[in-house]
């Protein structure tokens, strides 16, 4: 498989500090973005902790991961958080949303927990692959909210689920084929939160997809993002044939692009 792959994070136009972080591995096409929680730094620590547990992990098993290792390098990564409280922060709760894109055999699994995004454009039309576990994710479920009701909510931003709060956390999975031409879109609520689905569509159908992710940031930037913004596109290039695994090897091609 040949994929690329575009990343950055920045503070925003509001924040004095970002509290986000991202992940990128192309080479063993794996990529996440964790959105951190906590007050007086605390969020910066843990969503670093995921991706510095998830990286020393993804070495340790010698430059990739199953599904199942994925998630538990996320269920250490929680124990990680939660010790930190307990020997930093004299018990005190921080925690981080996350989701990640893991692609092994031609399939992709999304792995996410809060409300951090992953997007799908395939064949020109966007779908969201995660669900938010927020209060007004709930409502929607109910039917007691619309889609639209819920971005304008008061309590968008109350969040249900985070790395780091419980013991034993509740990270959800969803998984399919991958197709030349996908095009992933993982990030935090510091983007989903500014823009619609129509113009992330909109946006992601443009060429190429380093130009995207410029254009996505400066367009946040604009509109005066009140959070922190991160973004990760990931771009399906090309899947091996019997006759190309045999002539090569798989190769990823990353494109590097980030603020702090």
């Amino acid at each position: 498989m040949r994929c690329s792959s575009a990343e950055f994070t920045d503070t925003g136009a509001v924040r004095d500090h970002n509290e986000d972080a991202f992940l990128a591995f192309p080479e063993d096409a794996l990529w996440l973005v964790a959105d951190g929680m906590g007050g007086h730094q605390a969020g910066e620590v843990a969503s670093q902790l995921i991706c510095d547990t998830v990286s020393s992990e993804l070495h340790r098993h010698g430059g990739s991961l199953s599904d199942q290792q994925l998630q538990d390098a996320l269920i250490l990564a929680n124990q990680r958080i939660r010790q930190y409280g307990e020997d930093k922060l004299a018990g005190a709760t921080l925690g981080s949303t996350m989701v990640a894109l893991n692609i092994t055999g031609g399939r992709y699994c999304v792995h996410w927990i809060g409300d951090s995004r992953a997007y799908l454009l395939r064949n020109g039309g966007l779908q969201r692959l995660s669900t938010d576990h927020s209060q007004v994710a709930e409502l929607v479920a109910q039917g007691m909210l619309s889609e639209e009701e819920a971005e304008a909510h008061p309590l968008s931003n109350v969040i249900t689920r985070a790395l780091g709060v419980e013991a034993d956390p509740q990270i959800d999975c969803v998984e399919g084929e991958v197709q030349a031409g996908d095009r992933f879109l993982l990030c935090t609520d510091g983007i989903s939160r500014e823009f619609e689905p129509e113009e992330l569509e909109a946006l992601l159908s443009d060429e190429p997809i380093g130009d995207i992710s410029q254009a996505l940031r400066h367009a946040a930037l604009v509109r005066g993002c009140r959070d922190n913004i991160t973004s990760v596109i990931v771009q399906i290039d090309h899947l091996a044939t019997e006759a190309t695994l045999a002539g090569s090897r798989d190769s990823t091609l990353p494109v590097r692009q980030w603020a702090q």
